[in-house]
């Protein structure tokens, strides 16, 4: 474990700051070249996590518009400080510390109106099953510390489903409850000095890859109807299904994060933003068996019905690869809608597409006021995709009249090299997919026949390499792009 940590700093040096400074220099001479200027940022009021003592993240406070905690300072000052050995833990990865890690936060809950408590975790591993968090609380993992999941199912209970999912993903009827795990809570802080949690997902895996799954998987870390979360500064690896899930959350902000599973790993998600709004991730390297990042906002008639949209998202500085899925995703479950979102400065290599926009009838919702914008993609197969046939409904109650709605999506300054397969954008049938702009996209290393792939949507492109398809060349907007 620790030579693959040695191992992802060499993979940080070879190709984020080399590959950032040749990405700014490329930018720069097709800049020239096309003498275009770019879209219209969004310009989003991202959250600045709370000094000590306040209750809510300061919308109004100026901030560093390169990090979304460049003022944070330290990490709030909680008075109550312990230790997991205070409570009976022992870090030989054998012995378990479930009922350990839950004395603690039963005992360290008390402390929430009276300055927080911080539980540290020390160098050694430390094997846990579930266990949930408490508001105004700090988890801190020390240098060399390892936070392992259990290999015991039963460890990880059944919990019912989220109401927009009305299941679980997998699984009709529940799901297991994430490893690390929190609802209605605020002002938490998950951190440490590049301390680990391995999920040890393997078992997992090979339930879904047998077909022997009963329950819908368990993701990392899940944190549910809370508010003012920071997670940053540490490794996460080998979640048995998405690792970050924020669901029904505000004021998040992911950052300085080391995200790993093997390639082959199903559904291993990076970051999952679902049905949450102001949300910032950033600064952040990835290796994934599926999207680095997945916005989502739930599933079909449930998503709908409790229309807990996405929004107010910013994702910014990742880096990663997924041979199977895409650098950004959103969707598919988007049926609450997902709005306001800008993606940027992103590299991404050797994956299946680089950004991917996926939805299906049945889902209902809109997609609407997307900036990406500055991306690097390197031997990506389909750099962009829009694409319909998820083909994945709850049940058979889901309403085949339900039609997404996908308007407005900037995208401007792509460089694709070495790439397969040019742009799929494949609307629906009956659907609003328009307002779709390209500007400033180049991408190299396509055969001479290759061509845009467009079905059933509408807009316009600006200094586009290669020609893109006619439904973006001539629709008698001449502000579309503006």
């Amino acid at each position: 474990m620790e030579s693959e940590k040695s191992n992802y700093g060499a993979i940080m040096v070879y190709f984020t700051k080399p590959s950032w400074a040749f990405l700014v220099l490329l930018f720069t001479v097709i800049a020239i070249l096309s003498l275009q200027i770019s879209p219209k940022a969004i310009i989003l009021p991202f959250p600045l996590f709370p000094v000590p003592g306040s209750s809510e993240l300061d919308f109004e406070s100026d901030f560093d518009p390169g990090s979304c905690v460049a003022t944070f300072g330290e990490f709030p000052e909680r008075k109550h400080v312990m230790s997991l050995k205070d409570f009976g833990g022992v870090g030989d990865g054998k012995t378990s510390n479930t009922a350990a890690f839950r004395k603690a936060l039963d005992y360290m809950q008390r402390f929430s109106e009276k300055g927080g408590a911080q539980l540290n975790v020390p160098q050694g591993k430390w094997l846990t099953g579930s266990f949930n968090l408490t508001s105004n609380f700090t988890l801190f993992l020390e240098q060399g510390a390892i936070i392992l999941g259990s290999q015991d199912p039963e460890e990880w209970p059944i919990v019912e489903p989220l109401p927009s999912y009305g299941r679980g993903r997998e699984r009709l009827g529940g799901r297991h409850i994430s490893l690390i795990h929190g609802d209605g809570l605020t002002n938490v802080v998950i951190t440490g000095n590049n301390g680990t949690i391995d999920g040890q997902g393997r078992i997992w895996w090979e339930l879904w890859w047998n077909r022997t799954l009963n329950h819908t998987r368990g993701q990392l870390v899940e944190l549910m109807n809370s508010r003012n979360i920071l997670i940053s500064n540490l490794t996460f690896r080998n979640s048995p299904f998405w690792t970050i899930h924020p669901v029904y959350c505000s004021n998040v902000v992911v950052k300085g994060m080391t995200i790993l599973a093997p390639l082959s790993a199903p559904n291993t998600d990076g970051i999952d933003p679902d049905s949450s709004t102001n949300v910032c991730i950033e600064d952040c390297y990835i290796e994934s068996g599926d999207d680095l990042v997945a916005i989502k906002s739930g599933w079909d008639q449930y998503g709908i019905k409790m229309a807990r949209p996405s929004s107010n998202i910013k994702v910014r500085r990742i880096s990663g690869t997924t041979p199977t899925c895409s650098g950004v995703g959103i969707g598919s479950e988007m049926s609450g809608g997902i709005f306001n979102v800008t993606i940027e400065n992103m590299h991404v290599w050797n994956s299946a597409a680089g950004v991917r926009i996926k939805t299906d009838k049945g889902r209902g919702g809109y997609i609407a006021n997307i900036t990406i914008r500055n991306i690097m993609m390197e031997r990506v197969k389909i750099p962009i995709r829009l694409s319909r046939g998820s083909n994945d409904h709850p049940d058979d109650r889901w309403d085949p009249k339900a039609i997404p709605k996908i308007r407005g999506i900037f995208i401007s300054n792509i460089v694709s090299l070495n790439s397969t397969k040019a742009p799929v954008l494949a609307g629906i049938r009956g659907a609003s997919f328009e307002g779709l702009c390209f500007k400033n996209v180049t991408l190299l290393g396509l055969s001479p026949n290759a061509a845009w792939h467009c079905e059933f949507v509408s807009g316009c492109t600006n200094a586009v390499f290669p020609l893109p398809c006619p439904h973006l060349q001539n629709n008698g907007s001449s502000t579309c792009c503006s």
